[in-house]
Order: C-alpha cells, then structure tokens, then sequence
C-alpha cells in the first residue's frame, strides 16, 4: 500500500481499510497456529501497512 493512496483517503476510509488489515492479520496468525500459512512474509507487510495507516490518520487528525 502506498503512502500516497492512503492520504487521499478520509479518515473514515483509513479506519475501515485499517479494519480490514487487523482482520488479515488475525488470519493470518491463524493460519500459521493452524500450520497452513501460504505467504509467512505477508506478517510484516501487513503490520507495517496498519502503522502507515495509523500514521496518516494521526497526521490527519491533528490537521483538522
């Protein structure tokens, strides 16, 4: 996910795209308790895509 998508999007889009990326995260957690994880690199892209998440909403938040 690129920096620049997300801060095009309003805050209410972030939140649920951040939603989605917890969800994944707990999938895939899951999946690896379970032994049938695909992709194990996909942890860190998603928990660093939930922090540029959290990081544009901040940085939007306190602009308005």
């Amino acid at each position: 996910m690129k920096l620049e998508e997300l801060k095009d999007l309003m805050v209410e889009d972030l939140l649920e795209k951040e939603r989605n990326m917890r969800k994944e995260l707990f999938n895939l957690r899951f999946q690896s308790a379970v032994g049938h994880i695909e992709n194990p690199n996909r942890f860190k892209e998603v928990r660093k895509d939930i922090a540029r998440l959290l990081t544009v909403m901040k940085t939007k938040k306190s602009l308005s």
